[in-house]
């Protein structure tokens, strides 16, 4: 169940513009009743025998103490990635929940080796379905979508090779590559050279850094993994210079408010450095990161996260022209959303 948006809440989205997402892991946006019933196909011991029962094992209500025990809520969401067919269907009922959630433009990420382990799938297949699936979404739904392939440093740099040769196989299907697990045990230094193969093969680089770890972590992943975009970067505020070097390189953020309070990345929407991030004239945005855990979806970011965060309607609506300038689309695919949400109106 995705948390509510209160009634008589102030709308903050502006219809007249494009509403896009820039941050969300398919893999983290699985449904309670796909779960469930993929669960119950496969013969899963699913820790619950009705749908609600399930949803506490599956979603996070409340802060967890650590990162890494949000991680946990990952179990079952990749426990049913059973085969290929599974993975595909999760990837296409990703691209038609952000339809319906009114986004005009979303880019979805996905680890192929995260999804392929529980079962010991074959990872370039995975890709193979994955992409599959959000090209018939894309095909059945009105929205545009791009796909960004992530290698999970937490299987160590070596297995990352090969998440990313993986990915390689669907290359022209790709836009970008991130970096994304455990940060800080696995730096960024381990993975230049995969991000540089990345780059050759045309991929923007987009690694998450500064989630967990201080700012030198996403000063390497600009100066050595050649980031046009951080995921989270919420320390980056510790190193001033930091900052102003991420406005006048015009380096976007993608800032997830509800994930990084659930998982005590920050101790309250208040303490988010996003409204900080647009003060500072920085090109951050809205996101959901695991809207399947998190139990929210877009608007609820837009419209009850973000002032919760301390965001005017103004400022909201500044990151909402942050995330078209900053997706990676043409210039003229740009225009086309722009013309497309103006003619819609």
């Amino acid at each position: 169940m995705i948390l509510p948006i209160i009634g008589h809440a102030v709308q903050m989205i502006d219809p007249a513009f494009p509403l896009i997402e820039l941050h969300r892991h398919l893999d983290g946006n699985v449904r309670l009743e796909t779960i469930f019933d993929l669960g119950l196909k496969y013969n899963l011991n699913s820790p619950a025998k009705e749908l609600e029962g399930l949803r506490p094992f599956v979603q996070v209500s409340e802060a967890k103490p650590s990162i890494l025990e949000f991680f946990k809520k990952f179990e079952w969401l990749t426990k049913v990635m059973v085969d290929y067919e599974a993975c595909r269907q999760i990837a296409y009922e990703n691209v038609e929940d952000a339809y319906k959630e009114g986004i005009d433009y979303i880019e979805l990420r996905f680890s192929p080796w995260f999804m392929a382990e529980a079962h010991n799938l074959d990872p370039a297949d995975v890709v193979e379905a994955v992409v599959d699936g959000i090209h018939a979404g894309i095909r059945d739904f009105d929205i545009k979508v791009n796909i960004i392939g992530i290698i999970s440093r937490t299987y160590g740099a070596e297995t990352c090779m090969k998440e990313l040769e993986a990915l390689l196989t669907c290359k022209d299907d790709i836009v970008a590559l991130d970096l994304a697990g455990d940060e800080l045990n696995f730096p960024g230094k381990l993975f230049v050279e995969h991000f540089k193969l990345a780059r050759d093969a045309g991929w923007y680089a987009d690694p998450h850094a500064g989630e967990v770890a201080g700012p030198e972590s996403i000063w390497q992943a600009i100066h050595e993994l050649g980031a046009q975009r951080i995921g989270h970067a919420v320390h980056a505020p510790q190193d001033p210079k930091l900052l102003d070097y991420l406005a006048e390189h015009n380096i976007g953020i993608e800032s997830n408010l509800t994930s990084n309070v659930q998982t005590s990345t920050v101790k309250d929407y208040s303490s988010h450095p996003l409204k900080l991030f647009l003060q500072h004239n920085i090109l951050a945005t809205i996101n959901t990161d695991d809207p399947g855990i998190s139990a929210i979806n877009l608007a609820y970011e837009y419209n009850i996260a973000a002032p919760k965060a301390g965001l005017t309607q103004e400022m909201i609506h500044q990151a909402q022209r942050n995330a078209l300038r900053t997706a990676f689309l043409s210039l003229e695919d740009k225009q086309d959303l722009i013309k497309k949400k103006q003619k819609a109106q």
